[in-house]
């Protein structure tokens, strides 16, 4: 199978990069916004228009790393062939997943003696590689029958609930497990998300030497408009599809927001083609993008496990020295778990426009190092452990 992807796509490290900047925004956003201690962002009844809208773009990233993460892992498969990309996949899975339990769970509390796990986007892609090391053993048809059947219908499992099974809050329904003293909150139920990696796999084939430029671009162009309208469609009817229906409210602001704020934990049908549909017209539309701007922002894309860890550990540092310089002491920021959730930090927080700035000097200080990053593994290719990082 070797030799029949088209050559490397800037467009795909392209979005990628851009999504991983967008996430730091939520996560700057997380740790410095004094609103997000007091407030969920996505409540109508409390929210603003801006605060909804700063955690609104960001819900783009994870669906958009996950898919791209199993369009990646197509063109692997041709390079590689079935058996070395299935090991590949399961290595580099199992190894997602250790540093979720050990490296991310300590960058979001600070707090290593802490023995509670929270598996989330790291932990949802670590597993969804898993099975699709399984998974790409089957015929192409086969993986696409899978990945449709999971998004499109797992929001049919919404009225089903096993209390205090962990098996079904690890594949729909988002917990919490406690047992001998630990406790595991399954933030990212797996079904949908192994379900978008599969598609994203099957998306793939969209990169091999078999398509042109400009066919790709019609086709992947039909997929983003249709996505789009079904997404509306089925929104409007308030039928199936997310488990919080919109409704009119206020203002015509507030009603839009309400249209748009669907379902994350776990990812619902229309969020997912809500954010992927975008997504595909701007891979069939940004190929031929240029100038330093786009430059930096593959830098990004080239290195996202890096780039992660890094900025959370980054932004977890910068808020502990803003905390004990607006009188909350660091030891505030060593905490017991989700930061925002944390009595001691009621009362800390910027104003959103500081936010934002704090976010900008978070992505300008990640640019040198991600840089440098993909400079040692772009010249180190048979390095083999770099591929993991």
């Amino acid at each position: 199978m070797a030799g029949q992807t088209a050559p490397r796509s800037t467009s795909i490290d392209l979005l990628r990069g851009i999504v991983m900047v967008i996430m730091a925004l939520d996560h700057v956003r997380d740790y410095f916004h004094a609103d997000s201690f007091i407030s969920d962002p996505t409540d109508l009844a409390t929210t603003t228009v801006p605060f909804f809208l700063t955690r609104w773009i960001t819900h783009y990233c994870a669906p958009i790393f996950v898919f791209l993460s199993g369009t990646s892992a197509w063109i692997v498969h041709q390079r590689m062939g079935t058996k070395a990309t299935s090991l590949f996949l399961l290595k580099r899975g199992l190894w997602l997943i250790v540093v979720e339990i050990v490296l991310i769970r300590i960058g979001w509390t600070f707090n290593p003696t802490l023995l509670r796990f929270g598996l989330q986007v790291i932990w949802a892609i670590g597993a969804s590689m898993v099975v699709l090391s399984a998974l790409i053993h089957l015929p192409w048809r086969a993986i696409l029958v899978v990945g449709l059947v999971l998004v499109f219908g797992h929001n049919a499992l919404d009225g089903i609930h096993f209390d205090g099974a962990w098996w079904w809050k690890m594949l729909h329904d988002q917990g919490r497990v406690e047992a001998a003293g630990l406790i595991v909150f399954f933030a990212y139920p797996l079904l949908p998300w192994i379900g978008t990696m599969a598609l994203g796999y099957c998306f793939g084939t969209f990169y091999g030497a078999s398509y042109s430029g400009e066919t790709r671009r019609c086709a992947l162009t039909g997929l983003g408009l249709g996505a789009i309208l079904l997404f509306t469609v089925v929104r409007w009817t308030n039928l199936y599809g997310d488990t919080e229906p919109w409704a009119p409210q206020g203002s015509a602001a507030f009603t839009v927001l309400s249209f748009l704020n669907l379902t994350k934990y776990p990812p619902s049908l229309l969020y997912l083609l809500m954010t992927l549909g975008p997504a595909m017209l701007f891979l069939a539309w940004s190929e031929n993008i240029r100038g330093w701007l786009a430059r930096a922002l593959i830098v990004f894309g080239r290195v996202p496990f890096f780039y992660y860890v890094l900025h959370l550990y980054l932004i977890h540092a910068g808020a502990m020295l803003a905390a004990q310089l607006t009188g909350f002491g660091w030891q505030s920021m060593v905490t017991e778990g989700r930061v925002d959730l944390y009595d001691p930090l009621k009362g800390y927080g910027f104003s959103l426009p500081v936010t934002y700035l704090v976010w900008i000097a978070v992505v300008l200080a990640l640019y040198p190092l991600c840089k440098w990053f993909d400079r040692v593994k772009s010249s180190n290719r048979r390095i083999w452990w770099l591929r993991y990082l």
